[in-house]
């Protein structure tokens, strides 16, 4: 596998974490990278992020997970990090089809494999990563369990602009115009162009300055917006993912109670009929729980790491030297 660049400086996660760069079969190249576990292992969390996101932003999960015995990989999905782009103005955040992520899925497997990152694996999604997790899950994804964290399976939009959303976004596409941002969305990603005490991620000042340092030390991993063809894309996909039923795998989900991003009423529908399934409010929590405060990063992982535990118990296995 060649290694890819891995900014270490800003990831904040365990030694020894390293990145390759492998090919979706259509030919894109994707960035993939992963921690080990430290001491016996018990499984490996693969992590699918959210739009916008990079393989780094989840350095400091990874010290919480490794720590618990659990390997972690993120990916760049394809047109965001420092994965190949999709348009000529990079910080628009843009997809041919929403369902050409599931290639990139198939490419992760594959390096997953390649690394021997131990089984069973386990899917965490978020936000935009959780739409595309729950695709691959419902088409046979090689997990022992299925956790969520303020899945996109819907986006919060006021009532009145669903229809034009709907109609801009396809006519759109359809002139030739898809590549183009999508209206109110700007090309400054979001932590460097909103203020914190107004910030609709998170309500920790030291998170949020997490996510402007990476941004601003290496700002080959920005992203802005998305194009009218992704906001397309995705509402399409959300609409057909909403018509299906869930998978057979035991689930979690995470969903802050101030949650202004993904809509939280499918959430809400699709975890009252998922069978084993638990959803988990975190009261104050914004759309990215996984970088709040302390307290409710402590509820998640005071949850999740039994819920790993539980389904996926095997004998754990010590790392050879």
């Amino acid at each position: 596998m060649e290694q890819a660049p891995f900014y270490t400086d800003v990831a904040e996660g365990p030694e020894g974490g390293q990145a390759v760069w492998t090919k979706a079969e259509d030919g894109l190249r994707i960035r993939v990278g992963w921690w080990r576990a430290t001491g016996p292992e018990k499984g490996t969390v693969l992590i699918f992020p959210g739009r916008t996101e990079y393989v780094e932003k989840y350095g400091r999960d990874a010290q919480v997970l490794t720590a618990a015995g659990y390997a972690v990989l993120a990916i760049d999905w394809r047109g965001q990090g420092i994965a190949d782009r999709m348009v000529a103005n990079e910080r628009i955040g843009h997809v041919g089809l929403f369902p050409d992520y599931q290639k990139d899925v198939a490419a992760v497997l594959k390096v997953a494999e390649e690394a021997g990152l131990p089984k069973p694996w386990h899917m965490l999604g978020h936000s935009m990563g959780g739409c595309i997790g729950l695709r691959a899950a419902m088409e046979g994804l090689p997990v022992a369990s299925a956790i969520f964290s303020a899945p996109m399976w819907g986006i919060r939009l006021a009532a009145p602009t669903r229809p034009a959303a709907w109609v801009l976004s396809w006519s759109g596409s359809r002139l030739g115009l898809g590549h183009l941002i999508a209206p109110g969305m700007s090309e400054v990603p979001y932590p460097l162009g909103s203020e914190f005490e107004t910030n609709r991620l998170t309500s920790d000042l030291d998170m949020y300055d997490y996510m402007r340092r990476q941004l601003t030390e290496h700002p080959d991993l920005s992203l802005g917006g998305p194009s009218l063809h992704w906001l397309n894309q995705s509402l399409s996909e959300m609409l057909l993912l909403a018509r299906r039923p869930s998978p057979a795998l035991p689930c979690l989900t995470f969903l802050g109670t101030e949650e202004q991003i993904v809509d939280p009423a499918r959430i809400h529908a699709r975890m009252g009929a998922w069978p084993g399934g638990e959803l988990v409010l975190l009261e104050g929590g914004r759309h990215e729980v996984l970088m709040e405060t302390p307290a409710i990063r402590d509820q998640i992982f005071d949850r999740l790491i039994p819920f790993l535990d539980e389904q996926g118990a095997v004998t754990p296995k010590v790392q050879s030297a």
